[in-house]
């Protein structure tokens, strides 16, 4: 029989981008928690205009923003990456939803969209906040457009679907965020039915000049139209791009080019 000698490994030493990597995470994670304790989130609201007409706002998407201990504002893509798959995600989707429905409810002359996930829908705090709301006000539901990412949809299509049957009936439209950067198949496409889709804006940046973004670009708008879907161009930073989208039938438009995500009026990218 052999003999068999028990060496003891030393455990290896983390990458210093994995060790980075962890910082980020774990700063990002508490500098989120301690903010949504305070109450200190707030919402950025970034216009959506018509391609036709850019002087003619459609709707705001309500963008979640929160503060560090110098009161810079932190823009949700340096967080949400780490926090969109734990609950820390879910309080952040509800309260965003409460300052986006408190919001409406103050302004009834406008239109908002709020980002959440799919996984949000079963989250007591979440779903008890929109109840809450849709009671006070019979006709919110109208003006309130939900935004779900693709591979946040597929993760669970029949809660998706179900809940997007039960809401429809209160008026509130679905949008599908980031079409074309996720694994939708068009099976889904066709049975969740989103009102609005949002095109990624990396296939957006620079489309005047990109012939393969144009291509892309085009057959995304093309599957919206064949599902009667309204197409809202995301990244939209210069007038060459714009004009270019408009000319291929996009219907909205939204980036720097129209105006950043603002609190008060004041800039909060």
């Amino acid at each position: 029989m052999l003999n068999h000698k028990l060496i003891d490994i030393p455990p290896q030493e983390e990458s210093p981008l994995a060790y980075a990597d962890g910082v980020r995470r774990g700063d990002a994670m508490t500098l989120v928690r301690a903010a949504l304790d305070q109450g200190n989130a707030a919402l950025a609201f970034q216009p959506i205009v018509s391609a036709q007409n850019p002087a003619d706002i459609i709707f705001y998407e309500g963008l979640i923003r929160i503060p560090d201990e110098r009161g810079r504002i932190i823009p949700a893509r340096d967080f949400m990456p780490f926090v969109e798959n734990i609950e820390l995600g879910r309080k952040i989707d509800a309260v965003a939803l409460e300052l986006g429905l408190r919001h409406l409810l103050a302004h009834p002359d406008i239109r908002i969209s709020l980002n959440m996930s799919a996984r949000s829908i079963g989250y007591g705090p979440w779903s008890d906040t929109l109840a809450r709301y849709l009671r006070r006000d019979l006709n919110l539901g109208t003006r309130l457009i939900l935004e779900i990412t693709e591979s946040s949809a597929i993760l669970v299509p029949e809660l998706v679907l179900s809940f997007m049957k039960d809401m429809r009936k209160r008026g509130i439209t679905f949008a599908l965020d980031d079409f074309g950067a996720g694994t939708t198949s068009f099976r889904y496409l066709r049975d969740f039915n989103f009102d609005v889709v949002k095109v990624d804006g990396q296939f957006i940046r620079g489309v005047a000049q990109a012939g393969d973004n144009q291509v892309l670009v085009q057959a995304l708008v093309a599957i919206a139209e064949h599902f009667a879907m309204h197409t809202v161009a995301e990244s939209v930073e210069t007038q060459a791009d714009a004009d270019w989208l408009c000319a291929h039938g996009v219907d909205c438009l939204q980036g720097y080019l129209f105006g950043g995500p603002k609190i008060n009026g004041t800039d909060a990218r």
